[in-house]
């Protein structure tokens, strides 16, 4: 049975990323990761688990714009209009990722992990996730609360949950 959304606080982050393997083995799925605001720390997570090299091959850190821009395709237009941490740049961000590493499913992250840089439209805690492949995505936005760090750590948890979820959706395993 499918782990339901009140369960899903209760998972480590650790036993989050060897689930994600076991799905990603049971539907033969590839990920990848595209991370802002998490510098890795989804990446990271995944290439823990002995074995992640099966179904994870590359990952991208684009911290800033221009690397968007360069390794994933953000387009300099969806910048200008909607800001890095927006619905529209992650889409876009996991569809590149996607697109360039071949992956079959992948998440992107943006967000305003503190202590500074937030906004009356996008304080503090604001992350933008989307999940989805080249030609499909779904984008969600969160508020995450704490310190910068523990910002980051819950946005590396939601990452790995939607990932997991997705994978279990298709496979309709346990």
């Amino acid at each position: 049975m499918a782990i339901t959304l009140e369960e899903w606080r209760d998972v480590s982050v650790d036993a989050l990323a060897e689930r994600l393997g076991k799905a990603c083995r049971a539907t033969g799925a590839s990920v990848t990761a595209a991370e802002s605001c998490t510098g890795g720390g989804v990446a990271s997570a995944i290439t823990d688990v002995a074995g992640s090299s099966d179904y994870f091959e590359t990952g991208y850190v684009t911290y800033a714009n221009s690397a968007k821009q360069r390794l994933l395709g953000v387009r300099e237009a969806t910048l200008a209009t909607h800001g890095a941490v927006s619905a529209e740049t992650v889409r876009e961000m996991v569809a590149g990722a996607c697109r360039d590493s071949g992956a079959t499913l992948g998440v992107a992250i943006s967000g305003v992990a503190g202590p500074g840089g937030g906004s009356a439209d996008k304080p503090v805690g604001t992350v933008w996730f989307a999940w989805g492949d080249d030609r499909a995505q779904d984008a969600e936005r969160h508020h995450l609360p704490g310190t910068r760090g523990e910002v980051r750590r819950a946005a590396v948890r939601m990452a790995l949950i939607g990932l997991v979820a997705r994978l279990e959706g298709e496979s309709g395993r346990d």
